[in-house]
């Protein structure tokens, strides 16, 4: 019996149906398409402590938190612009260079507290090799008493003979404490295991009183 047309449409509608399915799964990825392909950001978080120990005022601790997600950042601190007093942050992260390599944040805050204000703010990091620059600044336009707008700037250079281990100078200008030099200077010796840093900071040893900090940092 010889089939109609419909019967033969059917008859090859299903074969290439079972043709199909019969086909082998589409190759994976190689290696190199797959760490070419865009990495999925994710978030990135920090926090460190700074102990301060200041001759004949009060000794105080400065905590920091920072959160990243690619090139989103956002941090708050308390203590750092004056005492009982917090800010937060919100900026952008950027990068470049190879053998050099800069890493920029801009940012910009809100001061609160004993204190109140707005702030545009920083944070550079230039490196070569084992040699580091890292510098840190605000401009704080008071809302209280504008002639009490101030400028923090916070600097170290050091060097990492190996790579648990760094030393160097820092610098530092605030008004959270009080000494006879506007720009406080000094030496730091830092460490770290794994995801933790402890730094050690001496403040103007040998120009007037020092002034020791202690900070502990993590990242997770």
């Amino acid at each position: 019996m010889r089939a109609g047309p419909f019967a033969c449409a059917a008859a090859a509608f299903l074969a290439a149906i079972a043709a199909m399915a019969q086909q082998a799964p589409p190759p994976a990825p190689s290696a190199e398409e797959a760490a070419a392909a865009p990495a999925t950001a994710v978030w990135e978080f920090s926090a460190s402590v700074y102990s301060y120990f200041v001759p004949e005022d009060r000794d105080y601790a400065q905590p920091t938190v920072t959160a990243n997600r690619g090139a989103f950042h956002l941090e708050t601190r308390y203590n750092y612009e004056g005492l009982d007093t917090g800010s937060l942050w919100v900026g952008a992260n950027f990068h470049c260079g190879e053998t050099v390599t800069l890493e920029f944040t801009p940012m910009l805050g809100g001061v609160f507290g004993h204190t109140h204000g707005v702030a545009p703010g920083y944070h550079l990091t230039l490196a070569y090799k084992r040699l580091e620059l890292y510098s840190e600044g605000e401009y704080l336009f008071d809302t209280d008493v504008h002639a009490d707008s101030f400028f923090y700037n916070w600097n170290e250079l050091t060097y990492a003979p190996f790579d648990w281990l760094r030393a160097g100078l820092v610098s530092q200008r605030t008004r959270a404490y009080q000494t006879p030099l506007e720009i406080q200077r000094g030496i730091l010796v830092g460490g770290s295991f794994k995801n933790w840093t402890l730094t050690v900071y001496i403040f103007n040893f040998g120009w007037t009183d020092p002034t020791t900090v202690f900070s502990v940092g993590v990242e997770f």
